[in-house]
């Protein structure tokens, strides 16, 4: 699949744009308790400490040497002193983009380019155990078209015949957006998730009896509250912007950008952006 040129991106900054980053160009870190990965630092023993940090321990006793009755040992060390090793590992991350596929934007066009990013995706992340999926919405209902993968073959398939049109059911992209999310964080705890919203944020197809936007948010928050990360991107033309977009934003604690023109490629580079 043809990726285009990439173009600005404009950020737009809200109160509660908190995204982080470590240091540049690092791939995702997940500190673990068990006894893989990277000692970085020491902590306190809280309990029984399963992984000791004999170093750490060593220091943390020391100054005390002289006023404790050693008997003979040469080297007194008491209960507080113990301390357990911090450590960090790489984990894998699970993306998954939720797109608008109604007519209220241009739907196929985003489509389209959404296709060339989670592509592009895949392949940067064929030795790092990252999975990619897609959730589209669209008339009155949102569905997987891609579930949780790594296979580009597979998502070559799914991702062949993808229609657009019809009304915009916000609100049922989000939720089923965190229940696969949200699943993945039970079956997979060391898979760090990621949402990414492609939408102007206009729903006007609710699932219950609230309005479409108020449900919208209420879901929202609910993926916030979850600790999933998400990236929002505002597919409405500027000339028309109500602001909906950047308020789902601030409900998720998200970023939110906005795109002057939509290439594969631009969309690639925020994601990859993010999960540093």
């Amino acid at each position: 699949m043809t990726i285009g040129q990439a173009f600005g991106v404009k950020r737009l900054q809200t109160p509660l744009d908190k995204m982080t980053r470590s240091q540049a160009g690092r791939r995702s870190y997940t500190k673990t308790d068990r006894k893989r990965g990277r000692y970085i630092q020491a902590r306190p023993s809280r309990s029984k400490p399963k992984d000791v940090a004999f170093d750490a321990t060593l220091r943390a006793a020391a100054p005390y040497q002289r006023q404790r009755d050693k008997g003979n040992r040469a080297f007194a060390i008491e209960r507080q002193d113990i301390q357990e090793k911090v450590r960090v590992r790489r984990t894998a991350n699970l993306i998954l983009f939720a797109v608008d596929a109604s007519w209220s934007m241009a739907a196929a066009e985003r489509m389209e380019a959404t296709k060339g990013a989670i592509m592009s995706l895949l392949t940067d992340a064929y030795q790092r155990r990252d999975q990619v999926g897609l959730v589209v919405f669209q008339r009155e209902e949102a569905r997987i078209v891609l579930p949780p993968t790594s296979s580009i073959s597979l998502a070559k398939k799914a991702l062949a015949n993808v229609p657009v049109g019809g009304k915009t059911p916000l609100s049922a992209g989000l939720f089923l957006s965190h229940q696969i999310l949200a699943r993945h964080m039970q079956t997979h705890p060391e898979m760090r998730p990621m949402m990414i919203l492609l939408t102007d944020g206009a729903g006007n197809v609710s699932m219950s009896r609230l309005p479409a936007q108020e449900e919208a948010h209420q879901i929202a928050r609910q993926i916030q509250q979850d600790n999933i990360k998400s990236v929002v991107i505002n597919m409405e033309h500027p000339s028309f912007d109500r602001g909906l977009t950047q308020a789902l934003a601030l409900e998720l604690d998200a970023p939110c950008y906005t795109l002057s023109q939509l290439r594969a490629e631009t969309i690639y580079q925020t994601v990859k952006e993010a999960l540093r």
